[in-house]
């Protein structure tokens, strides 16, 4: 018996969770192709980058960036920014892993724009951090410090480290 869309994705759910990541993915793709045949595009989309996820976990940052191109277009097409924003997060994350900084560094700010707008500071603030992390892996030190010092401000509660961070960033040379 045919399992439904929605048992796979959990299935892929709990092979994430322990780590086991290329079974992960394959179950999210199974799922995709199920929720596809359904007509659901967003539901695969999903699981798209639910399975980009893994791929990227599993070492595979080209299939991972596969998994999620164009993503990021169905869930505007549903004005859900969030789910757009982490789609764009990850398909950055492939790039950067590709070492492809000059593509990510644009999809980095866009998922950090629009996190910001609905409102997702934790989310906002782990962006700008690889924004910074690339800034800094280019020697483009003092933009790397604008960066952190702007993830360190998206941050709803700060912990001492990233408050003694932000004070110490203030005072540039």
């Amino acid at each position: 018996m045919e399992k439904e869309p929605h048992q796979l994705a959990e299935e892929g759910k709990r092979a994430f969770a322990a780590s086991h990541y290329a079974e992960a993915a394959r179950l999210f793709e199974e799922a995709s192709r199920g929720y596809n045949l359904g007509h659901d595009g967003l539901h695969a989309a999903e699981m798209d980058n639910n399975r980009s996820v893994a791929l990227l976990k599993n070492n595979q940052p080209q299939q991972a960036l596969d998994a999620s191109r164009g993503t990021d277009k169905i869930f505007e097409s549903h004005a859900d920014a969030t789910k757009q924003a982490m789609a764009l997060g990850n398909q950055a994350s492939a790039l950067e892993a590709l070492k492809r900084y000059e593509e990510a560094l644009p999809l980095y700010e866009r998922a950090a724009a629009l996190f910001e707008k609905t409102g997702e500071k934790d989310m906002r603030a782990l962006v700008l951090k690889s924004v910074a992390a690339i800034r800094l892996k280019q020697g483009k030190l003092s933009e790397a410090g604008m960066e952190m010092l702007g993830s360190l401000g998206a941050v709803e509660k700060p912990s001492l480290w990233q408050r003694f961070l932000k004070f110490l960033l203030r005072f540039k040379p």
